[in-house]
């Protein structure tokens, strides 16, 4: 949602930033690796109990993923290689900052409350898992209620108090599967048409029908080849029979009249 949105205003802010981090010679993948650590050590403080440090350390972690773009922009380096890098590094963030999520349950709540994280992030997997595909068939499967910038600003808000970092986990896990739902949806609907991949459809139809044709074609070619060898033998053959008469003195026969 934030993504489709909000995210040409968003631009309007972050490229100026962008130009100026690439003119200090920050680069792009020093701040997606940067925001791995920052996303590490968020983790470290949320599960040691220090959840207002946790947002802290949070933001920073997507500041580092919102600005990796404009400075790859900037740069003029923006390549499959670094949306692949970005795309890895953003998942193992998801982890290690769920991770600490849940190791913060396990030492404040009993029973099996720790594992409220990891069913968030085994939907959020799912939703990215669904782009990739969708992306990768030629299908769009932007949007949704929780896209990672949401889950980021909901898991802080979260780490406000404790008494609201647990209902505000069952929020995500909710409107992430919400998320997952919405996308397969929007995938499947889109997937009754014929596919298309490289800007090029896919010939999953009709495969006998046009195997015959080309059958067909290749026989009248042959049959048209066959026709003029033919037709060259026979005029060779009269030819060379014409020739002999000529040298033999003999008039040659123009063809058998009827008196």
């Amino acid at each position: 949602m934030f993504d489709g949105r909000w995210r040409n205003g968003v631009d309007q802010v972050t490229e100026p930033v962008g130009r100026t981090l690439r003119s200090v010679g920050i680069s792009a993948d020093v701040l997606t690796a940067t925001g791995v650590v920052s996303a590490a050590a968020t983790a470290v403080a949320i599960g040691t109990g220090h959840l207002h440090l946790g947002i802290a350390l949070l933001t920073l972690t997507g500041l580092h993923d919102l600005l990796d773009g404009p400075v790859a922009k900037a740069s003029g380096t923006s390549s499959v290689r670094g949306a692949f890098f970005d795309s890895v590094t953003d998942r193992v963030s998801d982890a290690l900052m769920l991770g600490g999520v849940a190791w913060y349950l396990m030492s404040t709540h009993s029973g099996h409350l720790a594992l409220l994280p990891f069913a968030i992030l085994a939907a959020t997997s799912l939703v990215s898992y669904q782009r990739a595909k969708a992306e990768a068939l030629g299908i769009s499967a932007k949007g949704g209620l929780m896209e990672r910038a949401e889950r980021m600003i909901l898991l802080a808000i979260g780490l406000l108090s404790t008494v609201l970092l647990v209902p505000v986990l069952w929020l995500m896990l909710v409107l992430t599967l919400a998320t997952a739902g919405g996308r397969f949806v929007k995938v499947w609907r889109q997937a009754e048409a014929p596919p298309v991949s490289a800007g090029r459809p896919l010939r999953v139809r009709n495969a006998s029908r046009l195997r015959t044709r080309r059958e067909e074609r290749s026989s009248i070619r042959w049959r048209a080849r066959r026709r003029g060898e033919l037709s060259s033998r026979s005029g060779r053959t009269t030819r060379a029979r014409q020739e002999r008469q000529r040298r033999a003195g003999l008039r040659p026969r123009a063809g058998r009249r009827n008196d």
